[in-house]
């Protein structure tokens, strides 16, 4: 228990200290006009209140991540938390800050263009291909699961192919109908029900007579069943994304700069979402191993149940029935949301790539097409090797997007050490993953190899970085300074 609430308090401290301390090294300027007014066209620039921009942001960036993620990821142990707490502070929150505060400085722009402008032409048109890619598995993913779900909970005509079409429809109207219709109205309602089961299941644990089984007391080892194919680091740094840090949020980031309606606003709502989200993840993560009674115990109950059926049966036995509708909410809603907003991202990207305005139906049909097209035509592939590397492409994704704030913040005269550092542990994270994780998810490599191969990688970041500051210092380089 006691892990459990210093861990929040923690969370919660860090979004009033180190958050204002990222919101005054970006330099936030309330009288700065907003996007949302200079570009409004009633269809994704379109201004909204502060509360319901932060639901729609959180929904947006949440979805199953910090509910999955965090049962996945506390299979390592009470290292967990920690990593939850610490990389939802300074890397998650940061990253997701940082970069919807860089959208807005550039009229609303998505993340391949803001990255681009940072570190280049190559990286830009890289991420524009890798991030349209991963928003549109993310959308196919999350028609499946959900459909698959939904028809094993309604009569036998209501088949899975049934749903999916559904789904897709739904997708379809997400992805084209301004974001004030179908994503403004209900977003905030499915974000609030998370917000709502989560401080359920918090009553719980702290008023239910349960007993918390941390077992931090013996130390941060390795509680994985498989511990020797499963080590710590760098696999828990992946496993847990969304409730630590993701780069799939940056995505989603810019669609709600286009409705911010000042600055002031921003950290309530990019950081403090991001903060919001570990404090669902810590609840899960308790709760998961609380329920099965310990780290042995959800290993061999993972081993036998689902996930979602995890959900399902914390949510049902501790907060009842209501708690059923809550858990449905979890494990159909949610990731249907998340899909949605994935395909509308991916329109965006590719507008901004081709530079085409999105105020006539028709031209966002014209761009929608071929991304549905994709999505679909991922929808007939087989998951179980395309999925493996999702977690890491996500990841990856996060280290670019730190690394290009980097170089924002540096441009800029800012302390860009708040970004430097994170920027540096993910670059690690995700070159000693790629080199260790077993085959054919990645090179098989012994730790150490993997270990010593990271930190070159990290050392040529920072040999670069080194380079861009003396030229920049030296008035030797020219770079777009349209912030």
């Amino acid at each position: 228990m006691t892990l459990l609430l210093a861990s929040l308090a923690l969370l919660i401290g860090g979004y009033f200290i180190y958050g204002l301390v990222a919101e005054r090294v970006f330099g936030i300027d309330s009288s700065r006009a907003m996007p949302a007014h200079t570009k409004a066209d009633g269809i994704d620039f379109v201004p909204m209140p502060t509360w319901k921009i932060f639901l729609i942001q959180f929904l947006n960036i949440a979805g199953l991540g910090p509910i999955f993620g965090a049962i996945m990821g506390v299979m390592f142990g009470p290292a967990a938390f920690l990593w939850i707490v610490i990389g939802t502070i300074f890397g998650g929150a940061v990253h997701d800050f940082i970069s919807a505060m860089m959208s807005v400085r550039s009229g609303g722009d998505s993340l391949p263009e803001l990255v681009g402008r940072e570190l280049g032409p190559v990286i830009k048109n890289l991420l524009r291909i890798t991030s349209t890619l991963l928003l549109v598995l993310v959308g196919a993913v999350f028609i499946l699961t959900p459909a698959g779900l939904l028809a094993g909970m309604t009569p036998d005509w209501m088949t899975p192919v049934f749903w999916t079409c559904i789904i897709f429809l739904y997708y379809i109207l997400a992805t084209l109908l301004p974001v004030n219709q179908l994503i403004g109205r209900f977003y905030p309602i499915f974000g609030a029900a998370l917000l709502f089961m989560a401080a359920g299941l918090l009553y719980m644990l702290l008023f239910g007579g349960f007993e918390i089984p941390t077992g931090i007391e013996a130390g941060l080892f390795n509680r994985h069943g498989a511990a020797e194919s499963h080590p710590i680091f760098p696999m828990m740094f992946v496993s847990i994304a969304c409730g630590a840090i993701s780069g799939f949020h940056a995505t989603q980031s810019p669609m709600m700069a286009r409705c911010l309606t000042n600055e002031k606003l921003a950290r309530p709502v990019f950081y403090g979402a991001m903060v919001a989200e570990g404090v669902v993840a810590l609840i899960w993560a308790a709760a998961a191993i609380c329920f099965t009674g310990g780290y042995e115990q959800l290993g061999a109950y993972m081993g036998e149940h689902t996930t979602g059926e995890l959900v399902h049966n914390i949510s049902v036995s501790w907060l009842g029935k209501f708690g059923g509708a809550l858990a449905l909410l979890g494990v159909v809603a949610a990731p249907i949301t998340t899909g949605d907003t994935a395909l509308r991202s991916a329109r965006l990207i590719v507008a901004d790539f081709i530079g085409t305005d999105q105020s006539q139906i028709s031209k966002r049909l014209l761009i929608s097409l071929p991304v549905f097209a994709a999505t679909f035509a991922l929808m007939l592939l087989d998951f179980n090797v395309l999925w493996r590397y999702f977690a890491w492409c996500n990841q990856t994704l996060a280290a670019f997007t730190l690394w290009a704030a980097t170089v924002y913040l540096a441009r800029h005269g800012k302390a860009f050490i708040i970004c430097l550092v994170p920027a540096l542990f993910m670059t690690f994270v995700v070159i000693s993953y790629i080199l260790c994780a077993p085959s054919p998810e990645g090179f098989g490599l012994p730790l150490w190899v993997a270990a010593a191969g990271a930190f070159i990688a990290d050392l040529v970041c920072i040999i670069f970085f080194g380079r861009y500051q003396m030229l920049r210092r030296a008035g030797k380089l020219v770079h777009d300074v349209s912030y």
